[in-house]
């Protein structure tokens, strides 16, 4: 079977003379050397690559609602959300979450309540528009937990409706079934500073004008708004939902012998973690904000030092774009994640290893490293081993997998001026990010066995994200690292590794991407990560992997899928091309092949042909991912450094075959 499969793909290189290879090998140095020119352009002065993360328009909303949730609207920041706004939105009225998604509910729900905010009058023609699209969607009533939330904090939503988030879950014991340390980094980060919000219930009242009763459909607004129950008897939706009703009716009694030191305790698990080290609660928007929103009811005033900082970084979140006079909202910074990839990009491309650039970028990633501090890992993880990189600036709480992985890679590719020093940290931070394998063999981003899938059904768990699962996008990236540093293949936890990867493969030989879009993304990292760990790249398995990344390429020579994919699977591999994805579904094919092919010569003409002038490329689609189904990030970066190092791959084995 395999010797049959090697004979219908393999393509010799006769037949690329033919087809002028030499020629196009000259186009992608002259590629390559543009894209090196642009990237090393970008660089800080600190030494470190950061892009701006775009994101959809329900932050821009939030900003809006926030100012007036507080009572200090800023009005020229709130007129350039407002532009931001109007120019999102949609033919049918409403607002997507990704490039050319359709209108979504919550989305829409939001920037139709900030522009009513703003001023907007109910009878104008975009908010008529926006209206019909709601209420075609479902209205209030059908968005989601998070959304319905904030509205109740300016009585736009009856709060008995909400799920129950007490704030004694705080006090739950680590070695009890359920504990916060069972929900994903981010959600634990959200529902803490929720759970004093949840207590208080603090609520603006707003003027009839303001109001959305008409976002609610006919007949529903007073009716019974709560999760309704499954017809089934017994599941875990209706234990969750019986135990929900049981928490509201205690929550109605005067007697609460727990709260006030939950209270406490989750304001001071808050203020640990927004002080020296971090940029915020997790150093993500949806938090931060909370956070802020949470200390205001707690009493904290805009003097507090805690107050200070939590504003100072929540707003450090703003982008003000002078050149389209436009206001835009960060859900977080990458530095880290950008700097990794463009290092590793510029070294694999021919930058020497001991270039000035790189060595300074070297000396910062270093000394961002995350040691001798434990942070909310060690709930999951005992291991004593404290090393590793976030994703953010500042995020000591929070550093992550996917990150130290990306590290160790760029690492790997610098000649330091202190070798040793640089040596002893990977060493360390290598031995930090294997401690969490989780027990499926997988590889996950913040915690290690975060896998409770009944924690699914929690009533306030509808934003996708409760979970931490492994994933083989950064199982296979931590096998490429294992394969860089010299580890052996029949290492036990390598082995389960790639079982792990197997394991998860799909029917038609694609893997599906946790934090990138989709199945281009999860199958180039997996094909990837097996070449470099030495896995013998003629197997049946591996070989059905890269003929499915063949058989979506685009009729320009490109790749692209988009976030649509999540929802429905037969989208898989389908979309306009765009660079980032051209290029991983380019790396995945060459790191499954010993030969050039004819898809990679389309493929590396199609970045050739698309190119910009100054060495960059455009890219107006959404490749990275957040939450799936939910929110979905743009890398501003992805467009300039994935395609270098898909070229750098390219020129790589077409001189080895040269020989």
């Amino acid at each position: 079977m395999t010797m049959a499969l090697n004979k219908t793909i393999a393509v010799p290189l006769e037949t690329f003379r033919d087809q002028a290879v030499e020629p196009l090998r000259e186009q992608a140095q002259e590629t390559i050397r543009k894209a090196q020119e642009h990237l090393l352009g970008l660089q800080k002065p600190e030494g470190y690559w950061v892009g701006e993360l775009l994101v959809d328009s329900t932050l821009v909303s939030d900003v809006v609602a926030f100012m007036h949730w507080t009572g200090e609207v800023d009005f020229n920041k709130q007129s350039r959300c407002v532009k931001n706004l109007l120019d999102r939105q949609l033919p049918d009225g409403g607002w997507n979450i990704y490039y050319k998604g359709p209108s979504e509910l919550n989305a829409t729900v939001k920037a139709y309540f900030a522009l009513k905010l703003a001023g907007f009058s109910p009878d104008d023609a975009r908010m008529l528009k926006a209206h019909a699209t709601i209420v075609r969607l479902g209205g209030i009533p059908r968005a989601n937990t998070y959304t319905k939330l904030f509205l109740a904090m300016f009585g736009q939503y009856p709060w008995k409706y909400l799920p129950i988030i007490p704030p004694e879950i705080i006090l739950l014991p680590t070695w009890l079934y359920f504990n916060i340390y069972e929900m994903s980094s981010w959600s634990r980060a959200m529902v803490v500073p929720l759970s004093i919000i949840n207590h208080f219930k603090p609520q603006r009242n707003l003027p009839p004008d303001k109001q959305l009763h008409e976002l609610f459909p006919y007949g529903t607004e007073h009716s019974n708004l709560g999760l309704p129950f499954d017809r089934k008897f017994f599941t875990w939706k209706n234990f969750f939902l019986a135990w929900n009703h049981v928490l509201k009716f205690l929550d109605t009694l005067p007697w609460h012998p727990f709260r006030s030191r939950a209270l406490k305790k989750a304001e001071a698990w808050i203020l640990e973690r927004i002080g020296d080290g971090s940029d915020g609660l997790g150093a993500i928007f949806p938090s931060m904000m909370y956070t802020v929103m949470a200390l205001k009811t707690l009493g904290y005033g805009e003097e507090n030092p805690y107050m200070r900082k939590a504003m100072k970084d929540f707003l450090g979140l703003e982008l003000n774009d002078p050149v389209n006079d436009e206001f835009r909202m960060q859900p977080c910074h990458s530095p880290i994640w950008d700097s990794a990839i463009c290092v590793f990009a510029l070294a694999e491309s021919g930058i020497p290893a001991d270039h000035p650039q790189l060595q300074k970028s070297g000396e910062w990633i270093l000394s961002k490293e995350v040691k001798n501090f434990r942070g909310d890992w060690k709930h999951r993880n005992p291991t004593p081993v404290t090393s590793g990189w976030a994703f953010e600036f500042n995020n000591k709480y929070y550093p992550d997998v996917d990150d130290t992985f990306k590290v160790l890679l760029a690492l790997g590719v610098i000649k330091m001026p202190d070798e040793e020093v640089k040596k002893q940290t990977m060493e360390r931070a290598l031995e930090w990010a294997v401690s969490f394998q989780c027990r499926n063999g997988g590889f996950a981003a913040f915690d290690k066995d975060v896998t409770k899938k009944w924690l699914q059904d929690v009533p306030f768990a509808d934003h996708n994200a409760i979970l931490d699962p492994p994933c083989s996008d950064i199982t296979s990236r931590a096998l490429e690292v294992f394969g860089r540093m010299g580890l052996d293949i029949n290492e036990p936890f390598i082995r389960r590794s790639i079982r792990f990867v197997r394991e998860t493969q799909l029917e038609d030989g694609s893997w599906e991407g946790r934090w990138g879009v989709n199945y281009i993304y999860g199958t180039w990292l997996v094909l990837r990560g097996l070449r470099a760990i030495g896995e013998d790249m003629n197997q049946d398995w591996i070989l059905r992997g890269l003929n499915w990344l063949e058989s979506c390429q685009n009729a320009d020579g490109g790749w692209g899928e988009t976030p649509a994919t999540y929802d429905n699977p037969k989208l898989k591999g389908q979309g306009e091309s765009t660079p980032s994805q051209t290029s991983w579904a380019l790396m995945g094919i060459i790191a499954a092949s010993d030969h050039l092919r004819p898809s990679m010569r389309l493929g590396v003409e199609h970045l050739h042909r698309t190119q910009n002038p100054d060495g960059s490329w455009t890219e107006d689609h959404i490749t990275g991912t957040g939450f799936p189904k939910v929110f979905y990030l743009k890398y501003d970066m992805y467009r300039n450094n994935w395609p270098l190092l898909a070229l750098a791959d390219f020129q790589r084995l077409a001189a080895r075959e040269r020989r």
